[in-house]
Order: structure tokens, then sequence, then C-alpha cells
């Protein structure tokens, strides 16, 4: 506590002296929480835990900065982050904290949107699909609609009806290239799109993580064209073959 106590006298100093950070807004600091957010996530994919160090820092540093705006426009300190976070902790797992009964990590999490719904912030919500914020990025956010609308049972039955569907879109989109038709092939290039996150979420995969490591994998196989090619002078079909042997190595 004597160290979390420090960081916010840091920050309040810092707010006080520092000309960059006394005009920061929460308006202004949104591309820092999104950066470090994502340079977190690298460091948890990199397995580099000193980096995962400094990077849980950084992002703490986000929420210890937009507390301290909120306390000096007098609205809530950070203490209150801790006490809304402390009673929504307990609130929400009555089977910690009370004598409700669970028998699996899928009952604590069906009991744990129940209790959402009865909490003050979520009451005026009319649509299932209600509370998803239309900042994510849009795959985390397709994945999203689609477990809200599965909870009330609009889901295909089984992972052959989503490999039909996708078939079904990709034809859609082969019909919409053919016609020339390019007011509908951005469309129907999301629906196929929108028709694979799907079949990630049937398979229980994360297809932020599968593109993520498809991103890391075609890195390193075109640095490997790149190392072993003059690529100025080469040809589409030299490199094509240095690719292959890429392949083989990574």
């Amino acid at each position: 506590m004597n160290k979390f106590q420090e960081l916010i006298e840091i920050m309040k100093k810092l707010r006080k002296d520092c000309p960059w950070d006394k005009e920061q807004t929460l308006d202004s600091l949104k591309p820092y929480l999104l950066e470090e957010s994502y340079e977190l996530i690298d460091a948890i994919d990199k397995k580099d835990y000193n980096e995962l160090k400094s990077e849980l820092g950084d992002l703490l540093l986000q929420v210890v900065f937009q507390s301290e705006i909120m306390e000096e426009e007098k609205r809530f300190n950070i203490d209150d982050v801790i006490e809304k976070l402390n009673e929504k902790l307990i609130r929400r797992h009555p089977h910690v904290f009370k004598d409700v009964e669970v028998e699996n990590s899928d009952e604590v999490l069906k009991n744990w949107e129940e209790i959402k719904k009865t909490e003050k912030e979520h009451l005026d919500r009319v649509s299932v699909l209600d509370g998803i914020p239309n900042s994510l990025p849009p795959l985390i956010r397709a994945t999203k609609l689609q477990k809200k609308v599965k909870k009330i049972g609009f889901e295909f039955e089984k992972i052959d009806d989503v490999i039909e569907k996708i078939d079904e879109e990709v034809l859609e989109f082969k019909e919409a290239i053919k016609n020339k038709d390019i007011k509908n092939l951005e469309e129907e290039l999301g629906d196929i799109i929108f028709t694979l996150v799907n079949i990630s979420r049937f398979l229980k995969i994360d297809i932020t993580n599968a593109l993520i490591k498809t991103n890391r994998k075609f890195e390193e196989r075109f640095r490997f064209v790149e190392k072993n090619l003059d690529l100025k002078n080469s040809t589409l079909e030299e490199m094509d073959k240095m690719w292959e042997e890429a392949k083989k190595k990574i």
C-alpha cells in the first residue's frame, strides 16, 4: 500500500508540475489506454515476464491518471474506484463470499450475468445486445454479439451448420465479384468474416489470437524471404519458391 500511495502522490505532482501531464484529459488519454493494453497482450504472448511487469505498470498508470483527473473535477477518486471494484467482486461471487453453491465455471458465468442484470448501471438495458461497446475492435465485438444472442438460444445447433453457412457466404461473395457488384462486395466480405468468428467461437478458438499468430507467422516467413533474396531484383516466381522454403523452416 505504501508503494501504491507513492504512485498516487507522484501522479498528483505530475499533474501539478509537468506541462504535458497537466494538459491531458480523458479523451486525450484514450489512445494511450489502447496502446498500453495491446503492448500488455504482446508481452503475454511473448511470455516476456519482465516486460509484462513493466506493461502492467503502464496500464495501472492509466487507471491512476484518469482517476486523478476525475478527483480534480470532484467526481470521484481512486479510492472510490477500488471500493466500487471490491463491492462488485464480492457481489458477483456469491459462491465465494456467500453460501451459493456452483458445480462448475459455466454456472459461475451464468450467475455473473444474472447478477449484472440487477445492478443499477444495467437496469436501463432493453435489448439483449445492450452494453456492448461500439469502440471494441470489430473481431472482439462480433464475438460479443454472438455470445449475447447465444444466451437466448439464437445459435447454430452444430459446427456443420456453421461450415455450411461459410460456404453460402463465400458463394455470395464470388457471385458479387462475377457480377461486378462493387456495392455489395464489402457487405459480403463482412458476412464471411462474421461467420468465421462464429466458427472460431464454436470451436472455442479465440479468433483474435489466431490472427495474431498468423500475422506473426507471416512476418517471420517474409523476413526469411527478405533475408535470403534481393527482393528488388527478384521475380515473383523466385519469391514464391523462397516462401515455400520458409514454410518448411518456420
